[in-house]
């Protein structure tokens, strides 16, 4: 450890105490590097560190509060000598990042880096670009990395578990609209899933800074867990007569799409994806294309009324054309079909109403009570 600086003024709270409200006090620590104290109109200090370039020009960032009136934690509350680790670590980062000065990285600007490398390696660009814009950029965008502390990484994951869900607006909506306030166990514990998922997106970019030599330090982050047993929800599945009454409720178009999921237990995505020349009568197997979810591709067996099911399905049509469409002739795309099964769901009262995913659930139960077990069900 490096020996710390020595300044009557600010090594103890009692003669911090005695300086004048508002005033900047700085005490060197190595050249081009220093201590900065400065008493608020909140009668409390904060410690800032100045990193001075060697192309000129200064930058000063905030650290964080002195232990004047709280007891420290050496992470959000700093003794002296806790504010002057600090203060060296914010040196090396301006140093790991190259010779523009104090060209810590923010963020906003760590998420920009992060999506431009996600774009070329990873699929699903679209949702995780919604996701940083909608729900980090706002709160944590401005903030330097090396500003982040796991208190505050911890209250803003509190704060979207607990703030209601968002609604789907269109492209065209200025404000974001939101459902109302997660009143039972299982809305809280879905909100709780979602920020979870959230924070590892928050974690992903900041790991990426690391990785890249853009920060030197990952504890902030690092210390920050998802919240325990949010993930599982109950799992929900229709019974025989709830099927059939679903899928007569479905509009006409719609329908096949319910039916298809029931008959295989497909995605909505794997379905709206699937090609005539991916159906085998022959065999009695559908494939499912590697642009699945899980990134391999996969067969799967039909029963003899799947298999008649599909045979309607793809006839007429060749090889490359779309095995489902809609009314008007046009593919399925995403989120086409959320108001479709939330109608057909309020006119068949399936209470509470379902999700797609609710159907693949459903096969994989038809399965289980045909007696396949559950090795053969998972794969």
């Amino acid at each position: 450890m490096a020996r710390a600086a020595r300044d009557i003024r600010l090594e103890n709270r009692t003669n911090r105490l005695k300086l004048e409200t508002g005033k900047r006090y700085y005490v060197a620590i190595t050249e081009g590097l220093s201590l900065v104290y400065r008493r608020t109109g909140k009668d409390f200090g904060v410690w800032s560190v100045r990193i001075k370039g060697a192309m000129g020009g200064d930058r000063m960032v905030r650290i964080g509060p002195a232990d004047d009136f709280q007891d420290a934690d050496g992470e959000t509350v700093l003794t002296f000598p806790q504010a002057q680790e600090k203060a060296r670590a914010l040196s090396k980062e301006t140093k790991a990042v190259g010779p523009e000065i104090g060209k810590l990285p923010t963020v906003a600007e760590a998420a920009a880096h992060y999506l431009a490398w996600f774009k070329e390696h990873r699929k699903s660009y679209r949702e995780t670009e919604a996701t940083v814009n909608a729900h980090i950029l706002p709160t944590l965008g401005s903030h330097l990395v090396t500003e982040l502390t796991s208190k505050m990484i911890r209250q803003w994951q509190e704060r979207i578990a607990t703030q209601p869900a968002r609604k789907r607006s269109s492209k065209l909506s200025t404000k974001p609209a939101f459902r109302d306030k997660a009143a039972t166990g299982e809305e809280k514990r879905a909100r709780k899933s979602t920020a979870n998922r959230i924070l590892t997106v928050l974690k992903a970019i900041l790991n990426k800074a690391f990785q890249d030599g853009m920060v030197s330090d990952d504890t902030a982050w690092r210390r920050v867990k998802p919240f325990e047993n949010a993930d599982e929800p109950v799992t929900r599945f229709l019974t025989e007569a709830e099927s059939t009454r679903l899928v007569n409720a479905c509009a006409p178009d719609f329908r096949p799409l319910v039916k298809a999921a029931l008959f295989t237990g497909c995605r909505y995505g794997e379905l709206t994806r699937l090609l005539t020349k991916d159906v085998n009568l022959d065999t009695g197997l559908i494939y499912i294309s590697p642009e699945a979810k899980s990134g391999k591709g996969r067969h799967i067996p039909l029963h003899p009324e799947g298999l008649d099911f599909f045979k309607t399905c793809i006839l007429g049509k060749t090889g490359k054309d779309h095995v489902f469409l809609r009314s008007d002739g046009a593919p399925w795309g995403k989120n086409h079909h959320v108001r479709l099964l939330k109608a057909a769901c309020a006119q068949a009262k399936i209470e509470p109403e379902i999700g797609f995913h609710e159907l693949r659930h459903t096969y994989a139960s038809t399965l289980a009570q045909m007696g396949v077990d559950l090795l053969t069900i998972s794969k």
